[in-house]
């Protein structure tokens, strides 16, 4: 086919999708793909969902698009309401985006904002943690830790802090505790407020749990209580970016209600619309949103499909499934299932270093020596190989390369959809144990593979 269409790879030729239902993507050729990822840890509900579906017919029937200089509508006040009422206590305000680069972007925006507002304008310094990530517009980038993604670019981005993520799998010490461990790694951030100036810093951010650059890392118990207590301490803002990780994915509708805190801003998006229509949230402490409505009255900062009625349809039906069907139950029984069959399939693998995470966001880390946690050479391009392979076989998930460092380290991140079943997380082991097995059989000489 010649294909107009400006790609991600330009080297890679893909499939043509044609249609999805339920766990599966078809394409143009009749082939199945089980969508073990829910593309970047989007589609949460699956496809052709019957009751997002429905919605967003009924929607198209009303209003399509009404722009928010000129007007609010019914499905923007709708979710809104819903996801304060849902939200951790405190939160009070929705700010409705495209996206989640998009959210973050406008989290780091009103973090600067509200000091200019309320009269502390030397607060303009941004730390976040190594090896996160917080999306690809230029804000964005900057404020995350992915070496890769940042390099060619690194000349176009302000300048960031960063601390050492909690990842314990790679930083814990012979014979410290998690909660010890957490509390060392927690103060990082002390250290670098102290460092930098406490009336300098404006917002720390990160992810409750790590998605795609060091793969479904969650901080052990205690980090983040830590953290918040920091935060206090020097007046920084707490930023939670939930992009990949909320809206169910860990178990909870928030992720950070595992950790029992309020962060002052936080950022969601992927499982908000489920991949039926692009919508991302930037939600506001009502500290923050009155902070704004008592001096200028006005943000800053704007986008043309903010509030976006089809979008905002969309993501109101996802919490109609998630809520009030309560699909959100089935996350921690079916996250436990995947868990057990994966540490069952691969526990005792010799090139399987770990295997984290939390509800139905997993992650495999590979490794070429167990014992010794070494991680691969880059050069043999394990992860890439590897989602060629899995697709081939009919397995979609998302390997990535960089776990430790952005350079070293591979993983594979899993993220089905909420309505899998047992059968299917079954043939997903299944799939990724073979895709596996021809990966490591091309690169790891059989005297070491076990």
């Amino acid at each position: 086919m010649n294909s107009h269409i400006f790609p991600r790879h330009s080297k890679i030729s893909l499939p043509t999708a044609e249609r999805g239902e339920g766990c599966f993507i078809y394409d143009t050729l009749g082939k199945s793909y089980l969508d073990a990822s829910g593309g970047a840890a989007v589609s949460c509900l699956g496809h052709a969902h019957p009751t997002v579906i429905k919605a967003l017919h009924a929607q198209l029937d009303r209003l399509t698009y009404a722009h928010t200089s000129f007007f609010t509508s019914d499905p923007a006040e709708r979710i809104a309401e819903r996801l304060c009422a849902l939200a951790p206590e405190g939160l009070d305000r929705v700010y409705l985006v495209s996206g989640g680069s998009e959210a973050i972007e406008a989290a780091l925006k009103l973090a600067r904002q509200y000091f200019t507002e309320v009269g502390e304008p030397d607060r303009c310094k941004i730390i976040a943690r190594e090896q996160s990530y917080h999306g690809n517009t230029l804000g964005a980038l900057a404020a995350g830790g992915n070496q890769w993604r940042r390099q060619q670019f690194s000349p176009l981005l302000i300048d960031t802090h960063h601390i050492p993520p909690c990842y314990a799998y790679r930083g814990k010490t012979e014979g410290e505790s998690d909660f010890d461990y957490g509390q060392r790694i927690a103060n990082e951030l002390e250290n670098k407020i102290l460092e930098l100036g406490p009336r300098s810093v404006m917002a720390f951010i990160a992810e409750p749990v790590v998605g795609a650059t060091a793969g479904a890392v969650p901080a052990v118990e205690g980090y983040f209580k830590r953290i918040r207590d920091i935060c206090d301490r020097h007046g920084v803002l707490l930023i939670l970016d939930e992009v990949m990780c909320g809206m169910g994915r860990t178990g909870h509708l928030f992720a950070c209600e595992h950790d029992d805190i309020t962060p002052d801003i936080l950022c969601i998006a992927k499982g908000l619309g489920a991949g039926y229509q692009p919508i991302g949230a930037m939600m506001c402490s009502k500290k923050i949103y009155d902070s704004i409505e008592r001096g200028s009255g006005f943000f800053q900062h704007g986008h043309t499909y903010l509030g976006h009625p089809m979008a905002a349809a969309a993501a109101n039906a996802v919490l109609d499934v998630l809520v009030e069907q309560n699909l959100l139950s089935d996350v921690t029984p079916k996250g436990e299932y995947l868990q057990n069959a994966l540490s069952l399939k691969f526990g005792q693998h010799p090139h399987v270093g770990d295997i984290r995470g939390r509800g139905l966001f997993r992650a495999v880390e590979l490794v070429e020596n167990r014992q010794e946690k070494t991680p691969f050479d880059p050069a043999q391009g394990v992860a890439k190989r590897l989602k060629q392979v899995a697709q081939k076989n009919g397995l979609l998930c998302y390997p990535m390369s960089g776990t430790i460092d952005g350079k070293h380290g591979d993983h594979i991140l899993l993220a089905p959809p909420f309505i899998i079943s047992e059968t299917e997380m079954d043939l997903l082991i299944d799939k990724l144990s073979k895709s596996l097995d021809e990966v490591l059989g091309e690169l790891v000489p059989p005297s070491q593979g076990g």
